[in-house]
């Protein structure tokens, strides 16, 4: 890698905002000696630009030993960065490459076939007349003997160990701050009715904390599954679903023999977990024997269990084979990259050798501002008292953007559902519009494409979202983002007393929300905070703020709304409207302010936040032993479940 080549490799005509300071710290962090350079660059700050830039510093072909690795590779987690990135003019030298499943055959009779599921994946010895201008293998060609490659994280992580994208001079990662999660999350194995192909033929014994009986059952199963695998292998033609069997076989058997093998590596830094649902009445009890996928001890008349999930806490040595054995140097961005020691010891870095390059925000924090509405707390015990509040609320909001589209952020289908009604009692369900699981994009990209100023109540959409100008101009966090605390993990960390790390990524979650509705320096967009618990998070996890998020925290106050009347928030004339200027346009400052010393901190304090959802149906085994919760934990502040 020669950093000084960053300048010569910026792909925009000029600089804007801090880019020029950030490429000469970067520069700076690398020639240094430092392998890892994290950069905490805020919404606006040309992250892609800068990444480009880092990755035009790799070594080229010309001026490598054959030895040598070359070029970069660019990912991400976001496939709605990846299509940014495809379709920016400015980064046209990232040659993208996505899984199969996104391109389609161009055979005649195959035009709606996806690739991964062709002739040439359906028959055995299939010789494709067209393969030189398939499209997958088209991209992936150009991909892998170009300089810049770019992929989703996924592809990237699924690609470790292969001979097409080997080892590059330069990784870059943005969107980083997730990496530790997004391993954790592409490392868990499912075992159930979706995920294994043959499941109702299986007898699956019941784990009772005996990782060891785990560790057995996945090792007989992983034979069953190659047998089943070599018997598709062996058929001369396999049809569209037998394909997707095979496939899917072939993953399993990776991700069985990963686990065993790691949770057998005396040397191996990772504690692993077991969840175990009840068994429903669909799976087949069998009677034991050697094909039925037991345990191998025998134990036929055992006691039945239900579905496993397999995960792992520590990704550090998944981590170093899917990402840190593929690059020389590497430079991670984000927004939210908190605690720079905190995240190197979750991805497994050595803080030595890395740097942290701080970007500053150039958006006016007055064009950015926050805004206590809480009405009270929204864990599960308290939420139906404190649902009907924040939607009233959001109808006074409605009338302080009457003419102005807006998104609400529910955290939850539950949260969104009951508010979606209560809008509608209300009368304003004209300007709202919901989504479901299965139609989120389509949802969203509808509320977009409309002119009418609807309010769009979603769920998990605080990242990755730009929401410029006026597609959106005000937003509501309805629900502090605390992780579900019924997940294994965040009850084994939180048990461990990992605090610090559970309010920091429920900061980073509130800190990437805040940057959807700005995105620009002379964008303007209000966020209004109505669950309490958010003005608690920010005084518990104050140590980890950037300094622009803390400077827009410090400005929060209650803002001066109109009195309650859903006519008002609909349009009718009859109403009376609090809007402002033209049309109510929430212009930066607007709303005013209350004058009186009311701020957001008078609704903080060592209020409980009780509310876990108690008698769930699995459970959680870990091969290390933890301490008791202690008396004092402050769990009982934040305890929270996904409904």
């Amino acid at each position: 890698m020669n950093p000084d080549r960053i300048f010569d490799e910026f792909p925009a005509p000029s600089y804007r905002g801090n880019q020029k300071q950030a490429l000469r710290d970067i520069r700076d962090a690398f020639a240094a000696g430092n392998d890892v350079v994290l950069v905490r660059a805020p919404t606006g700050s040309g992250k892609s630009l800068l990444a480009r830039s880092v990755a035009g510093c790799a070594r080229p072909v010309g001026e490598a030993d054959p030895s040598d690795a070359t070029g970069a590779y660019y990912t991400t987690p976001q496939v709605s960065q990846l299509d940014d990135v495809a379709a920016d003019d400015l980064l046209a030298d990232l040659n993208v490459i996505r899984g199969k499943s996104n391109y389609t055959c161009i055979l005649p009779d195959e035009r709606n076939t996806p690739v991964n599921q062709a002739p040439c994946v359906r028959e055995r010895g299939y010789d494709c007349s067209v393969k030189h201008r398939c499209p997958y293998f088209s991209d992936r060609a150009i991909a892998s003997n170009r300089s810049i490659a770019a992929m989703t994280l996924a592809y990237f992580m699924q690609t470790a160990g292969s001979e097409v994208f080997r080892k590059r001079d330069v990784v870059v990662v943005d969107e980083a701050h997730g990496l530790a999660e997004w391993a954790e999350m592409y490392a868990t194995i499912q075992l159930g009715p979706r995920t294994v192909p043959f499941w109702d033929d299986l007898r699956v014994p019941a784990i009772d904390g005996d990782l060891e009986r785990a560790v057995r059952y996945c090792e007989n199963l992983a034979e069953k599954c190659t047998r089943r695998k070599d018997d598709l292998l062996a058929q001369e033609t396999l049809s569209p679903a037998e394909v997707r069997e095979r496939d899917r076989l072939q993953e399993l058997i990776g991700e069985l023999d990963w686990f065993v093998s790691d949770y057998r590596d005396p040397e191996s830094p990772t504690t692993w977990l077991v969840d175990q649902s009840e068994p429903s009445g669909g799976s087949s009890v069998g009677d034991g024997d050697e094909d039925g996928g037991g345990d191998g001890d025998g134990g036929g008349d055992d006691e039945d269990g239900g579905p496993l999930t397999i995960k792992p806490m520590s990704p550090e040595k998944y981590l170093q084979h899917t990402v840190w054995d593929r690059g020389n140097k590497f430079a991670l961005l984000s927004a939210t990259i908190l605690n720079k020691a905190a995240f190197c010891r979750q991805v497994g870095l050595d803080p030595e050798n890395v740097a942290l390059v701080d970007v500053g925000h150039t958006f006016p924090v007055e064009n950015r501002p926050l805004y206590d509405v809480t009405q009270g707390k929204m864990t599960y015990e308290h939420r139906s008292e404190t649902t009907p509040k924040i939607a009233r609320t959001i109808v006074r909001i409605m009338q302080e953007h009457p003419d102005e589209k807006g998104i609400v952020h529910a955290h939850s289908y539950d949260i969104q559902e009951r508010l979606a009604d209560l809008l509608r009692d209300f009368g304003v369900g004209d300007r709202i519009r919901t989504h479901d699981r299965d139609d989120r994009d389509a949802d969203l990209e509808a509320w977009k494409a409309t002119d009418d100023p609807d309010v769009f109540i979603s769920v998990k959409m605080e990242e990755a979202l730009d929401l410029k100008g006026d597609l959106c101009r005000f937003q509501v966090l309805c629900k502090a983002p605390f992780l579900n605390t019924s997940d294994s993990r965040v009850a084994h960390r939180l048990e461990e007393s990992q605090w610090a790390w559970y309010y920091r990524t429920a900061l980073r979650t509130v800190i990437q929300a805040c940057g959807r509705v700005v995105r620009a320096p002379d964008d303007y967009g209000a966020t209004y905070l109505a669950d309490s618990s958010l003005v608690d998070l920010f005084e518990r996890a104050r140590t980890d703020m950037p300094d622009w998020f803390a400077a827009q925290v410090d400005r929060m106050d209650r803002p001066d709304l109109p009195e309650f009347e859903p006519r008002a928030a609909v349009g009718d004339s009859s109403g009376v409207s609090r809007g402002r200027g033209s049309g109510g346009r929430s212009s930066p400052g607007s709303p005013s302010r209350r004058d009186d010393s009311t701020t957001a901190s008078s609704n903080s304090g060592s209020e409980s936040e009780s509310g876990s959802e108690s008698g769930s149906a699995s459970r959680s085994h870990s091969r290390s032993r933890s301490g008791s919760r202690s008396k004092s934990s402050p769990l009982a502040d934040v305890w929270d479940t996904e409904r």
